[in-house]
Protein backbone atom coordinates (compact mmCIF):
# COMPACT_ATOMS: atom_id res chain seq x y z
CA UNK A 1 0.00 0.00 0.00
CA UNK A 2 2.88 2.32 0.83
CA UNK A 3 4.43 1.83 -2.61
CA UNK A 4 1.13 2.63 -4.31
CA UNK A 5 0.71 5.83 -2.31
CA UNK A 6 4.30 6.80 -3.07
CA UNK A 7 3.80 6.30 -6.80
CA UNK A 8 0.56 8.27 -6.82
CA UNK A 9 2.20 10.96 -4.75
CA UNK A 10 5.06 11.36 -7.25
CA UNK A 11 2.63 11.70 -10.14
CA UNK A 12 0.65 14.32 -8.27
CA UNK A 13 3.86 16.11 -7.24
CA UNK A 14 4.99 16.30 -10.87
CA UNK A 15 1.69 17.95 -11.77
CA UNK A 16 1.64 20.32 -8.80
CA UNK A 17 5.19 21.65 -9.15
CA UNK A 18 4.50 23.18 -12.58
CA UNK A 19 4.49 26.98 -12.68
CA UNK A 20 1.38 28.94 -13.58
CA UNK A 21 1.84 31.43 -16.47
CA UNK A 22 1.54 35.19 -16.13
CA UNK A 23 2.98 35.54 -12.62
CA UNK A 24 4.39 38.94 -11.63
CA UNK A 25 5.25 39.74 -7.99
CA UNK A 26 3.62 42.86 -6.57
CA UNK A 27 6.83 43.66 -4.66
CA UNK A 28 9.78 41.79 -6.20
CA UNK A 29 12.84 41.13 -4.08
CA UNK A 30 15.86 43.40 -4.34
CA UNK A 31 18.79 40.96 -4.77
CA UNK A 32 21.47 43.30 -3.42
CA UNK A 33 19.51 44.30 -0.32
CA UNK A 34 18.43 40.72 0.36
CA UNK A 35 21.96 39.31 0.14
CA UNK A 36 23.24 42.04 2.45
CA UNK A 37 20.86 41.60 5.35
CA UNK A 38 20.37 37.82 5.61
CA UNK A 39 21.98 35.96 8.51
CA UNK A 40 22.32 32.24 9.36
CA UNK A 41 19.13 31.07 11.03
CA UNK A 42 16.87 33.42 9.07
CA UNK A 43 13.73 31.92 7.51
CA UNK A 44 12.99 33.01 3.96
CA UNK A 45 9.28 32.86 3.11
CA UNK A 46 8.40 32.65 -0.58
CA UNK A 47 5.12 33.47 -2.28
CA UNK A 48 5.60 30.91 -5.06
CA UNK A 49 3.66 30.41 -8.28
CA UNK A 50 3.34 26.66 -8.72
CA UNK A 51 0.06 24.78 -8.52
CA UNK A 52 0.92 23.41 -5.08
CA UNK A 53 1.81 26.97 -3.99
CA UNK A 54 -1.73 28.05 -4.81
CA UNK A 55 -3.16 25.16 -2.80
CA UNK A 56 -1.02 25.89 0.26
CA UNK A 57 -1.87 29.59 0.13
CA UNK A 58 -5.55 28.70 -0.06
CA UNK A 59 -5.43 26.23 2.82
CA UNK A 60 -3.45 28.52 5.09
CA UNK A 61 -5.13 31.76 3.93
CA UNK A 62 -1.68 33.26 3.55
CA UNK A 63 0.62 34.88 1.00
CA UNK A 64 3.38 32.38 1.72
CA UNK A 65 3.56 28.91 0.20
CA UNK A 66 7.16 27.91 0.87
CA UNK A 67 9.87 28.36 3.50
CA UNK A 68 13.64 27.94 3.29
CA UNK A 69 16.32 28.21 5.98
CA UNK A 70 19.30 30.49 5.35
CA UNK A 71 22.45 28.72 6.58
CA UNK A 72 25.16 30.76 4.86
CA UNK A 73 27.56 29.46 2.19
CA UNK A 74 27.78 25.66 2.25
CA UNK A 75 31.32 24.42 1.67
CA UNK A 76 31.92 22.94 -1.76
CA UNK A 77 28.40 23.54 -3.11
CA UNK A 78 28.00 26.23 -5.77
CA UNK A 79 26.18 26.95 -9.01
CA UNK A 80 28.04 26.66 -12.35
CA UNK A 81 28.52 30.46 -12.28
CA UNK A 82 30.11 30.26 -8.82
CA UNK A 83 27.13 31.44 -6.76
CA UNK A 84 27.19 29.63 -3.39
CA UNK A 85 24.32 27.58 -2.04
CA UNK A 86 23.08 29.32 1.10
CA UNK A 87 19.57 27.87 1.59
CA UNK A 88 18.31 24.49 2.79
CA UNK A 89 14.76 23.64 1.77
CA UNK A 90 12.41 20.78 0.98
CA UNK A 91 10.83 20.81 -2.47
CA UNK A 92 8.40 18.54 -4.24
CA UNK A 93 10.23 16.04 -6.40
CA UNK A 94 13.61 16.97 -4.90
CA UNK A 95 13.39 16.30 -1.20
CA UNK A 96 15.71 18.25 1.10
CA UNK A 97 18.39 20.07 -0.88
CA UNK A 98 20.55 23.17 -0.86
CA UNK A 99 20.03 26.07 -3.25
CA UNK A 100 21.31 29.57 -4.08
CA UNK A 101 19.45 32.69 -3.02
CA UNK A 102 18.82 33.60 -6.66
CA UNK A 103 16.39 30.69 -6.92
CA UNK A 104 13.68 32.74 -5.22
CA UNK A 105 14.49 36.29 -6.32
CA UNK A 106 11.72 36.27 -8.92
CA UNK A 107 9.08 35.93 -6.19
CA UNK A 108 7.73 38.03 -3.38
CA UNK A 109 9.69 37.08 -0.26
CA UNK A 110 9.87 37.87 3.44
CA UNK A 111 12.70 37.42 5.93
CA UNK A 112 11.77 36.19 9.42
CA UNK A 113 14.55 36.25 12.02
CA UNK A 114 14.63 34.47 15.40
CA UNK A 115 15.24 36.97 18.19
CA UNK A 116 18.05 36.55 20.70
CA UNK A 117 19.27 33.22 19.35
CA UNK A 118 22.85 32.61 20.47
CA UNK A 119 25.65 31.91 18.01
CA UNK A 120 25.90 28.32 19.23
CA UNK A 121 22.18 27.71 18.78
CA UNK A 122 22.20 29.32 15.33
CA UNK A 123 24.97 26.92 14.37
CA UNK A 124 22.97 23.99 15.74
CA UNK A 125 19.84 25.00 13.80
CA UNK A 126 21.77 25.37 10.54
CA UNK A 127 23.75 22.17 11.02
CA UNK A 128 20.53 20.25 11.74
CA UNK A 129 19.10 21.33 8.38
CA UNK A 130 22.34 20.74 6.45
CA UNK A 131 22.64 17.22 7.85
CA UNK A 132 19.23 16.38 6.37
CA UNK A 133 20.12 17.27 2.80
CA UNK A 134 19.21 14.25 0.70
CA UNK A 135 16.11 13.27 2.67
CA UNK A 136 12.99 12.62 0.59
CA UNK A 137 9.91 14.81 0.41
CA UNK A 138 6.77 13.46 2.04
CA UNK A 139 4.79 12.79 -1.14
CA UNK A 140 2.13 10.96 0.86
CA UNK A 141 1.54 14.24 2.67
CA UNK A 142 0.86 15.82 -0.73
CA UNK A 143 -2.02 13.41 -1.22
CA UNK A 144 -3.50 14.76 2.00
CA UNK A 145 -3.18 18.29 0.60
CA UNK A 146 -4.97 17.24 -2.58
CA UNK A 147 -8.15 16.34 -0.71
CA UNK A 148 -8.79 20.06 -0.26
CA UNK A 149 -9.04 20.61 -3.99
CA UNK A 150 -12.52 19.18 -3.64
CA UNK A 151 -14.67 21.05 -1.11
CA UNK A 152 -15.26 18.93 1.96
CA UNK A 153 -17.39 19.62 5.04
CA UNK A 154 -14.30 19.98 7.24
CA UNK A 155 -14.29 22.90 9.72
CA UNK A 156 -11.46 25.35 9.09
CA UNK A 157 -10.04 24.77 12.56
CA UNK A 158 -9.33 21.15 11.59
CA UNK A 159 -7.56 21.87 8.30
CA UNK A 160 -4.12 22.25 9.85
CA UNK A 161 -4.42 18.92 11.63
CA UNK A 162 -5.78 17.22 8.53
CA UNK A 163 -2.75 18.42 6.54
CA UNK A 164 -0.51 16.72 9.08
CA UNK A 165 -1.89 13.28 8.21
CA UNK A 166 1.10 12.01 6.26
CA UNK A 167 3.16 8.86 6.18
CA UNK A 168 4.90 9.59 9.46
CA UNK A 169 8.23 8.57 7.93
CA UNK A 170 10.88 10.69 9.74
CA UNK A 171 13.07 10.81 6.63
CA UNK A 172 10.33 12.41 4.52
CA UNK A 173 9.40 15.92 5.56
CA UNK A 174 7.70 19.00 4.14
CA UNK A 175 9.39 22.41 4.00
CA UNK A 176 7.91 23.91 7.17
CA UNK A 177 8.43 20.70 9.14
CA UNK A 178 12.15 20.69 8.30
CA UNK A 179 12.64 24.19 9.70
CA UNK A 180 10.37 23.57 12.69
CA UNK A 181 12.41 20.51 13.64
CA UNK A 182 15.64 22.50 13.33
CA UNK A 183 14.42 25.14 15.81
CA UNK A 184 12.93 22.46 18.01
CA UNK A 185 16.47 21.07 18.39
CA UNK A 186 17.40 24.18 20.43
CA UNK A 187 13.95 24.59 22.02
CA UNK A 188 13.23 27.83 20.18
CA UNK A 189 9.46 28.52 19.98
CA UNK A 190 7.50 29.19 16.82
CA UNK A 191 3.82 28.90 17.73
CA UNK A 192 3.75 26.77 20.88
CA UNK A 193 0.58 25.71 22.61
CA UNK A 194 0.29 27.68 25.84
CA UNK A 195 -1.27 26.31 29.00
CA UNK A 196 -1.75 28.60 31.98
CA UNK A 197 -1.17 26.98 35.33
CA UNK A 198 -0.80 27.95 38.96
CA UNK A 199 -2.85 30.04 41.32
CA UNK A 200 -4.43 33.38 40.55
CA UNK A 201 -1.72 35.09 42.56
CA UNK A 202 1.11 33.52 40.65
CA UNK A 203 0.38 32.33 37.13
CA UNK A 204 2.90 30.86 34.76
CA UNK A 205 2.73 29.69 31.19
CA UNK A 206 3.75 26.18 30.20
CA UNK A 207 4.80 25.95 26.56
CA UNK A 208 4.12 22.79 24.59
CA UNK A 209 5.87 22.34 21.24
CA UNK A 210 3.45 21.50 18.45
CA UNK A 211 4.16 18.54 16.22
CA UNK A 212 6.45 19.66 13.39
CA UNK A 213 4.01 18.55 10.67
CA UNK A 214 1.45 21.05 11.97
CA UNK A 215 3.57 24.04 10.96
CA UNK A 216 2.90 26.05 7.82
CA UNK A 217 5.10 28.74 6.16
CA UNK A 218 2.91 31.57 7.45
CA UNK A 219 3.57 30.51 11.07
CA UNK A 220 7.04 32.05 10.94
CA UNK A 221 5.46 35.31 9.77
CA UNK A 222 2.83 35.50 12.53
CA UNK A 223 5.04 34.04 15.27
CA UNK A 224 5.62 36.49 18.14
CA UNK A 225 9.16 35.12 18.44
CA UNK A 226 10.35 35.96 14.91
CA UNK A 227 11.18 39.46 13.70
CA UNK A 228 10.15 40.50 10.20
CA UNK A 229 13.21 42.03 8.52
CA UNK A 230 12.54 44.27 5.52
CA UNK A 231 15.63 44.74 3.33
CA UNK A 232 14.67 48.22 2.10
CA UNK A 233 14.56 49.77 5.58
CA UNK A 234 16.82 47.67 7.81
CA UNK A 235 19.91 49.80 7.06
CA UNK A 236 18.08 53.10 7.04
CA UNK A 237 15.38 54.65 4.87
CA UNK A 238 14.81 58.35 4.15
CA UNK A 239 11.51 59.03 2.43
CA UNK A 240 12.61 62.62 1.69
CA UNK A 241 15.34 61.26 -0.61
CA UNK A 242 12.78 59.80 -3.00
CA UNK A 243 12.53 61.59 -6.35
CA UNK A 244 8.95 61.77 -7.58
CA UNK A 245 8.06 62.31 -11.24
CA UNK A 246 5.79 65.29 -10.50
CA UNK A 247 8.44 67.12 -8.47
CA UNK A 248 11.67 68.40 -10.11
CA UNK A 249 14.99 67.56 -8.55
CA UNK A 250 16.67 70.41 -6.62
CA UNK A 251 18.73 72.73 -8.86
CA UNK A 252 22.45 72.48 -8.17
CA UNK A 253 23.94 75.98 -7.95
CA UNK A 254 27.05 76.81 -10.01
CA UNK A 255 29.37 79.84 -9.90
CA UNK A 256 30.31 79.52 -13.57
CA UNK A 257 28.31 81.80 -15.92
CA UNK A 258 28.96 79.32 -18.73
CA UNK A 259 27.52 76.31 -16.95
CA UNK A 260 25.05 74.25 -18.97
CA UNK A 261 21.44 73.88 -17.77
CA UNK A 262 21.21 71.68 -14.71
CA UNK A 263 19.20 68.47 -14.89
CA UNK A 264 16.04 68.94 -12.89
CA UNK A 265 15.72 72.70 -13.60
CA UNK A 266 12.82 74.19 -15.53
CA UNK A 267 15.03 74.76 -18.59
CA UNK A 268 16.19 71.14 -18.66
CA UNK A 269 13.64 68.77 -17.17
CA UNK A 270 14.95 65.43 -16.00
CA UNK A 271 14.58 62.29 -18.08
CA UNK A 272 12.22 60.94 -15.40
CA UNK A 273 9.98 64.01 -15.76
CA UNK A 274 9.94 63.74 -19.54
CA UNK A 275 9.07 60.06 -19.27
CA UNK A 276 6.24 60.81 -16.85
CA UNK A 277 4.85 63.45 -19.20
CA UNK A 278 5.02 61.01 -22.11
CA UNK A 279 3.27 58.30 -20.10
CA UNK A 280 1.03 59.68 -17.30
CA UNK A 281 0.53 56.16 -15.97
CA UNK A 282 4.04 56.25 -14.52
CA UNK A 283 4.05 57.71 -11.01
CA UNK A 284 7.67 57.18 -10.03
CA UNK A 285 10.85 57.98 -11.91
CA UNK A 286 12.40 54.54 -11.89
CA UNK A 287 13.27 52.71 -8.68
CA UNK A 288 13.32 54.88 -5.54
CA UNK A 289 16.70 55.94 -4.24
CA UNK A 290 16.94 54.38 -0.81
CA UNK A 291 19.33 54.87 2.05
CA UNK A 292 22.87 53.51 1.75
CA UNK A 293 23.31 49.80 2.27
CA UNK A 294 26.37 48.62 4.11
Amino acid sequence: MGVVLETIGKLIASYLQKEEPGYEPFTPSDPDHLRTIMEPGDVLLVEGNSRIAGIIKYLTQSTWSHAALYVGPIDGVTEPDGEPHVLVEANIGEGVSSSPLSRHLAYHTRVCRPVGLSYEDRHTVCRYAINRIGFGYDTKNIIDLMRYLVPLPVPQRWRRRMIALGSGDPTKIICSALIAQAFEAVRYPILPKITKAGSRAARREILHIRHSTLYMPRDFDISPYFEVVKPTIVNGFDYTALHWADKPKPVVESDSPFASPIEGSESAPSLATQTAEADPALDLAGPPKLGAVA
